[in-house]
């Protein structure tokens, strides 16, 4: 697939899937997104439109499940594709104009504030963060016979993220995140996802509890920084981090961007690596002979029983092929938003100007021009020559181009290395079996995904 602005020959639209006279793909968006957008590829190609929505009210997404086409929107012209949508909008005022969604100057002037904190050498130092609290998962399996991976990674996730903005104020923020995230995240979705919304200003019970939990988590995100700007030492975590930055010519963040990055970063450093997590365990407990290859390379790297840390991640190759794995078969960000600033050429057909596109990575991960037998779980998949011969936006999980997420060397370090503690002490078994899915603002396991747990010997 390929782009151009030149529109000099007739357009010609990509094709419309099929849906209702009545409400077009609206029930089938509803009930299973990414079903959808699998289905999609398979009956009608790389490149289609949904119509959403009764007559009158409709509105048209189209739908891009190629490399090249999120290569061109998310790299080559990424100025031509800006997160413009309704979605985003939602998730703005649900969670701030952090890096997720901020644009332009104020996109930039973040980004050069908060990039060097996320450095490999900087982030590496996080290691001890995340070994640590995943022994205390670990810990708490003893004794027992089955685990709720889900929830127990979610825990575990929060946890590290929280530990690493907030230090020794840990438990100060963590009961307010686990009470409004959930309601600030479903709300968001469901109003970008709308047709026609509720007004933000009707006092409904709906819109009162979002805002009684918006209030809540940003009083306390206010709260902590207010804190730490008045000890006159903001301290060494990620937050002390972000009051501290500066650019070269003394720039700073006020403390509403301090906050937005501080919710960016609960959003984007928690809830995703939790699914890669579980989602990981799960994959491992159906594959056995690929569990036994990983506990092989972590007794051979870690056999004095020592705990893993950044050092070793070049030491555990395998481990980190399952990562990648679990993340191209459930990616976190399962399909990313844009909206098309000029007419594009995409493989001889038009996305007009103003455009709405779900680029789908959960997609692009199963297309079988890319990926043999693409629902077979193969850590191999990622060996460097395989890597090497795939077009490179074959597998995005962190997005890509000059707003690839900022936060993936991290993701990779905190899902490998709790693995890592985790496998060390445990074998896991899962049923044969897919676990159903669910997309909000990232995928989720729409159902329980119980593994069995027996401690090594």
């Amino acid at each position: 697939m390929s782009g151009t602005a030149s529109l000099s020959a007739p357009r010609r639209l990509p094709p419309v899937v099929d849906g209702s006279p009545l409400v077009g793909s609206l029930p089938e968006m509803l009930r299973d997104t990414l079903g959808a957008f699998r289905r999609a590829r398979e009956n009608h190609g790389d490149l289609v439109r949904f119509h959403i929505g009764p007559p009158g009210l409709r509105r048209t997404m189209y739908g891009a499940f190629s490399a090249e086409a999120a290569q061109l929107m998310l790299a080559t012209r990424a100025t031509d594709f800006r997160k413009d949508n309704a979605f985003y909008e939602e998730v703005r005022l649900g969670f701030g104009n952090g890096l997720l969604t901020s644009q332009d100057e104020a996109y930039l002037r973040q980004r050069r504030l908060v990039q060097p904190l996320f450095t490999r050498r900087g982030v590496d130092t996080y290691d001890r963060a995340v070994v640590d609290e995943a022994r205390v998962t670990a810990d708490s399996w003893k004794g027992e016979r089955t685990v709720e991976a889900a929830s127990a990674m979610e825990q575990l996730t929060l946890r590290i993220v929280a530990r690493i903005l907030f230090g020794a104020d840990i438990d100060e923020a963590i009961p307010a995140v686990r009470r409004c995230f959930p309601l600030i995240s479903d709300t968001s979705l469901k109003r970008g996802l709308g047709l026609n919304p509720i007004p933000r200003g009707w006092p409904t019970p709906g819109n009162r509890r979002y805002e009684e939990a918006r209030t809540e988590l940003y009083g306390v995100c206010d709260q902590l920084i207010a804190r730490r700007r008045a000890a006159g030492d903001p301290g060494q975590d990620l937050l002390g981090l972000l009051i501290q930055a500066r650019t070269e010519d003394g720039e700073s963040l006020s403390d509403d961007e301090i906050r937005d990055q501080v919710l960016v970063f609960l959003l984007a450093g928690h809830e995703t690596t939790a699914t890669t997590l579980t989602f990981g365990l799960h994959l491992l407990g159906r594959n056995p002979q690929v569990q036994r290859r990983a506990h092989e390379e972590l007794d051979a790297v870690l056999g004095d029983g020592r705990a893993p840390r950044a050092a070793d991640m070049e030491r555990l190759p395998y481990l980190e092929r399952v990562v990648k794995e679990a993340l191209r078969l459930y990616p976190a960000a399962a399909a990313v938003g844009r909206r098309a600033v000029v007419d594009t050429e995409l493989d001889g057909m038009t996305v007009p100007a103003g455009s709405d596109i779900a680029i789908a990575s959960y997609v692009i991960h199963r297309h079988p021009e890319y990926w043999d037998e693409p629902e077979r779980f193969d850590p191999d998949r990622f060996l460097p020559e395989a890597e090497k011969a795939r077009p490179r936006y074959a597998w995005l999980p962190f997005g890509g181009g000059p707003r690839a997420c900022i936060g993936a060397h991290f993701a990779m370090l905190e899902s490998v290395l709790a693995l890592a503690v985790l496998l060390r002490r445990y074998e896991v078994t899962a049923e044969d079996r897919d676990v159903r899915v669910g997309y909000g603002i990232t995928l989720y396991a729409a159902q329980d995904v119980t593994v069995e747990v027996r401690e090594r010997g």
